[in-house]
């Protein structure tokens, strides 16, 4: 990586989170939790200098990479010039396709139907939980995203009611994947190392959305209201916006205490309200 820095003068930029997974055994991990085979089309964020990528070009019939940084794409473009971004060539190498564009701002502005695809990247740090939210949120997310991140972040993902981690970004992506896998990835297997460690969670969309679009945005109007003063009782939070004896037929209903925090409820319980909340 080093090499390929100085032979193109590049410098890296600290504002976009430029920290390349290097470490090929990493790699191979992040490539077996995504179960790639050559019917898979792949969403990558990040490619940074490739390493991942070709593996996800090598397993995959079809790679969508979105890369900010113009300098990187213009060195990628040189690393993958012999994939096609219109048919396979003889190799057998999938179809490649390379944008430069901020990747939030085109998720947020394309709405595309991403049901068929799995996402597999190193997240920059900076914008990796809006990215997933985005996804997560959307009526027609990946089948699976398999992501690397900061571990802080990873945990949430990965939380369960109760555990100090569980909040917010939990519900919002839960709602819609289950999380399965989690490993953690040194901040050494890094270039240039990070101030803190990473982990990798694999994320596979539950078999049937639990809400509908309308109740979906109660279901978030819910969850930051019920998470905005983390030590207050669930029930004092939302009278704010909800009757009284509307929200303690819910509680009852859904085997809530009157008591509770937000930090104990299930993300079953969370949907059970959003239902008789719409109503």
């Amino acid at each position: 990586m080093k090499q390929l820095l100085a032979e193109g003068g590049l410098r890296l930029t600290k504002s976009l989170g430029q920290n390349f997974l290097h470490d090929a055994n990493q790699l191979r991990r992040i490539v077996a939790a995504a179960e790639l085979s050559r019917s898979d089309k792949v969403l990558e964020i990040g490619p940074g200098l490739g390493p991942l990528t070709k593996l996800l070009v090598d397993r995959a019939g079809e790679v969508l990479a979105i890369e900010k940084d113009s300098r990187l794409v213009a060195l990628l473009k040189k690393t993958f010039s012999s994939s096609s971004a219109t048919k396979e060539n003889p190799q057998g190498i999938g179809v490649f396709t390379l944008l430069c564009d901020d990747a939030l701002k085109f998720l947020e502005s394309e709405q595309r139907d991403w049901s068929e695809w799995k996402m597999v990247s190193n997240l920059p740090y900076s914008v990796a939980s809006p990215i997933l939210v985005e996804l997560a949120q959307g009526e027609a997310g990946p089948e699976r995203m398999v992501v690397t991140l900061q571990i802080e972040v990873a945990r949430r993902l990965m939380a369960v009611p109760g555990h100090k981690d569980y909040g917010v970004l939990t519900l919002l992506v839960q709602l819609n994947y289950e999380p399965r896998q989690f490993f953690r990835i040194p901040a050494t297997c890094f270039f240039p190392e990070p101030a803190v460690d990473s982990a990798c969670v694999c994320l596979v969309r539950r078999p049937a959305f639990f809400l509908g679009s309308a109740q979906k945005a109660i279901f978030v109007k819910v969850v930051k209201r019920a998470f905005s003063q983390r030590r207050k009782m669930m029930m004092k939070l939302l009278k704010e916006d909800w009757g009284a004896e509307k929200l303690a037929r819910g509680f009852e209903a859904l085997d809530i205490p009157e008591q509770t925090r937000a930090e104990s409820v299930s993300v079953e319980q969370f949907v059970g309200l959003a239902r008789m909340l719409s109503q």
